[in-house]
Formats: structure tokens, sequence, C-alpha cells
């Protein structure tokens, strides 16, 4: 079974909520129109169809209505996922959303707080050949934030962690706006280091240790307090999916559980791990992302796909 997580770089749908960005209230000058949002829809289904995963967390996404539209255009190009969950705070932009070819028993929209810069974390218990896998996806709060807003969503993903058996198996997706090695790249700055070098994906969710050495899969498999980043599967110069005024980034993640290298039930298969990059996703040696002019009057040009890459891994069942 294949498992992705991909930032699709806000998808809205053509209702006027109140609580969209500027340039995609429908029908203004930016041009968000029902061309602009059929081509979108279209080359976000590209993309995940061409990923092939059977089950793919997406983030901005702005509402069930758009995944819906999304799960229909899927659909059409041939790509069929009977199975979907959608998590929305009130007021927040955009959400997280699960789309599955596996039965999904339970889905829960973690609330992370109040405040609108915090997005839900979407919970989905899926049903793999009567075996359970939990799936937690999350979007934290962007670098435009300090470092201890991540850390509360860490801090509330964690406490839910805990309160699951020991056994049980779980992947922690999607756009976590932290780097795989977050505590050795921010703490020179001062606009983000607010937590004296306390970061959320790597200290609350324990993927380094207490000497602050990486966790490696071999340790992940002799104990079950800490938790492995399938980043360390790829070369150095390839653990990136973003790109952010010329800099390579990881923001995106698929963390594990113990027990998905036990050797029991459901297992990570080792070395699985990768990013998807379609050429199709770059133009010029940079990312092709959904494209807006820079010239007044600003509008969207029709264009491109994600200013993120989807990543992937593959799980199966140990006979």
């Amino acid at each position: 079974m294949k498992i992705a997580t991909y930032n699709v770089e806000n998808l809205f749908d053509m209702n006027d909520n109140g609580t969209e960005y500027e340039q995609y209230i429908p029908n203004t000058s930016w041009g968000w129109n029902e061309e602009m949002h059929r081509i979108k829809l279209r080359n976000t289904a590209k993309v995940i169809r061409d990923i092939g995963a059977d089950v793919i967390g997406l983030q901005e996404v702005e509402s069930e209505v758009a995944l819906k539209e999304l799960k229909a255009e899927l659909n059409r190009q041939g790509l069929y996922y009977p199975y979907y969950a959608f998590a929305r705070s009130k007021n927040t932009t955009v959400a997280v959303a699960l789309l599955s070819r596996y039965p999904i028993t339970s889905a829960l929209s973690r609330s992370v707080g109040a405040h609108r810069a915090y997005r839900d974390i979407l919970e989905v218990k899926l049903d793999i050949k009567g075996k359970n896998l939990r799936v937690f996806v999350n979007h934290w709060k962007s670098k435009s934030g300090p470092e201890s807003m991540r850390v509360q969503s860490a801090k509330v993903l964690k406490k839910r962690l805990e309160e699951l058996d020991a056994d049980e198996p779980f992947l922690l997706i999607g756009d976590f706006n932290s780097h795989y090695e977050e505590y050795r790249t921010f703490v020179r700055s001062r606009k983000h280091n607010d937590t004296e070098g306390i970061t959320g994906i790597n200290h609350i969710l324990k993927t380094i240790d207490d000497d602050q050495h990486p966790i490696s899969y071999t340790v992940l498999k002799s104990g079950k307090r800490h938790l492995y980043n399938l980043w360390y599967e790829l070369p150095e110069e390839k653990r990136w999916s973003h790109q952010y005024r010329g800099a390579n980034e990881g923001l995106d993640n698929i963390i594990i559980s113990p027990s998905l290298a036990d050797g029991k039930g459901l297992e990570y298969v080792q070395g699985s791990f990768g990013r998807f990059e379609a050429p199709y996703l770059f133009y010029k040696g940079t990312m092709y992302r959904w494209q807006q002019s820079r010239r007044y009057p600003k509008h969207h040009l029709g264009e491109g796909y994600s200013d993120h890459l989807p990543i992937y891994a593959v799980v199966e069942l140990n006979p």
C-alpha cells in the first residue's frame, strides 16, 4: 500500500464563504473563475493520478466541496477513491484532507487551538485487510510564526499518540512547516527560536534522542519511545520538497511509529520512501507552482501545480 502526502497549494472552490484569501474570492479582478478553478482541479488531479497512491493526505484544501470536486476529477482521470475525510476548524482558510482506497473506520479532527492560525490535525483510522492503521494528517503553522506555534501542534499530536496502545501502528504525514532537522536549522533565527532551542518535530515528537542524534531505523526497531523520519532514507541532496527564495527545504514529512518496524502485522517497506518529482512539476530548474502574474493587475494565469513536491512511502502486511 502506497501512502503519500501532498500540499496542493490552495485548492479553492467557487463559493464565497468570506474566509478566502483575496486572490481566491470568486469572480474578482484576480480572475478566480470557473475556468481557473477547473484548470486547478485538472492539474492537481493529474499529479495525484500519477503518484498512484492508495492513501493520500492533502493540505491546503479550502472545503469539503473542493475535495469532492477533486474526487470527481480524479474519477474522470481514472483513479477512484471511494473513501475520504476532511478536517476544518472554524474560520481557517484552508484545511487538511485524506483520500483512501481502503475503508475508513473513523475520522476525527483534533483541535490545536482556538486561533485561526492553527489548523486541525486529521486523525483517520484505516482498515487494511483487517488490520488497523492510523494516519495523522498535519499542516502546522508556517514560518511566518515562531516555533512555539509549531510546538503547540506537536504537543496536541503527542498527547494523542500517548493515548494509543503501544503496539498500534501509525504514520504522521503532511506539511509540518518544519525541516526534518529543524533543531539544527532554526536555532540562529531570533524570529523563530522563542522556545530556547526546543522544536516540535524533533524534541516533542522525539525524532531525535536525548543527545540530539537523529533516530535511525535500527534505533526505531529497538524501542517504543522514538519515531523515525523517512527523509533519512534519501541522499542528503534529495531531502527537500519545497523551495523558498532559492533554498531547498524538507517541510513535508512522513514519520513512522516503532510498530511499523517490529516485524509483525503492518510494516514499513524499508527503502520505499521517495519524492514524486515528475519533470512537469519543474520549469527552468525551479518548481512549477500555481502561477499568478507578477505585474498589476495581478491575476491567475491558469498554469502550474504546487510549491510542494509530494512524498510517499509503502506499507505492507507481513504474513
